[in-house]
């Protein structure tokens, strides 16, 4: 990139849009998006470079206000990188709706309505978008999750066949990386989590995994690399996947879905032994 590009991320404040901005505001301006009103003079406090903006991507009104905030303050938008999001886990079977709504808010459409309010920024410009490797099946567990990121990979790659615009669009797809957003997952989660009654031993289980992930995930600084490599190269790859658990997934998603299925649950019944009954083959 050259010397002070204009750089949009979204999800600024911790984790690997926080990294992100640390990064890109050693030679860039960096507008960096947060939804938490105490950790602004920290974001200021990383660089002279570094603009924070208030974004909540499940409301619209402030989606609308950020991109316009940033239409104001730059003529052009060199790089959007959507970081932001949420983890929705439960059993399928009583996540209330409106958890699920909102993780597609959050993680998909609020996503989608940013990017199309700075789209006539960005002529020449590139869309990077944090997805995950849960975008290449399901979880069990985290189907919201998993769902939202995959939605969010095809609509964005539906951007990039159909514009007429010069944008390249980006998928960094990481495995288990040690963020806070693990965390602050298992607070989110905590009425999903007692309302799955008869599923306690597998979310027993995620709930350690998600706490062990915090500490012991890949370091965030290899995403920070990919991203690098996906901003700055002329020719982007459409999709990277960072981490060997993310390429285990990515290689597991090529199998018949029957088969991987029967794997799953063969593995579930396995680890969790329920004297009940066994989910069902």
């Amino acid at each position: 990139m050259s010397e002070k590009t204009n750089i949009v991320i979204t999800g600024a404040t911790s984790g690997i849009g926080k990294a992100l901005c640390e990064y890109f505001a050693k030679d860039n301006i960096v507008y960096a998006g947060y939804r938490n009103e105490k950790l602004v003079e920290e974001l200021k406090s990383i660089s002279h470079n570094v603009i924070p903006f208030y974004i909540d991507l499940k409301l619209m009104d402030s989606i609308a206000f950020a991109a316009n905030f940033i239409k104001v303050k730059a003529e052009h938008v060199d790089c959007l990188i959507n970081v932001a999001g949420c983890v929705v886990a439960g059993a399928i079977e009583n996540i209330d709706i409106k958890r699920i709504r909102e993780q597609f808010e959050v993680n998909t459409f609020g996503h989608l309505d940013f990017t199309q309010r700075l789209l006539p920024l960005m002529e020449g410009g590139r869309i990077i978008n944090i997805s995950s490797k849960a975008s290449y099946g399901i979880f069990p567990f985290v189907s919201p999750y998993c769902a939202s990121k995959r939605a969010l990979d095809i609509m964005f790659n539906s951007l990039l066949l159909e514009t007429h615009r010069n944008i390249k669009v980006v998928s960094i797809k990481p495995g288990v990386i040690a963020t806070p957003l693990w965390g602050k997952s298992i607070d989110e989660n905590k009425d999903n989590i007692d309302a799955a009654i008869g599923f306690e031993k597998e979310l027993d289980y995620v709930l350690e995994s998600a706490k062990k992930n915090e500490t012991y995930g890949l370091d965030v600084m290899e995403v920070v690399k990919v991203v690098k490599e996906a901003a700055d190269t002329p020719n982007p790859k459409s999709s990277y996947t960072v981490g060997w658990d993310a390429k285990l997934a990515e290689f597991a998603a090529k199998l018949p879905q029957e088969w991987l299925n029967k794997l799953i649950k063969a593995g579930m019944n396995a680890k969790f032994k329920h004297s009940h009954h066994k989910l069902n083959n």
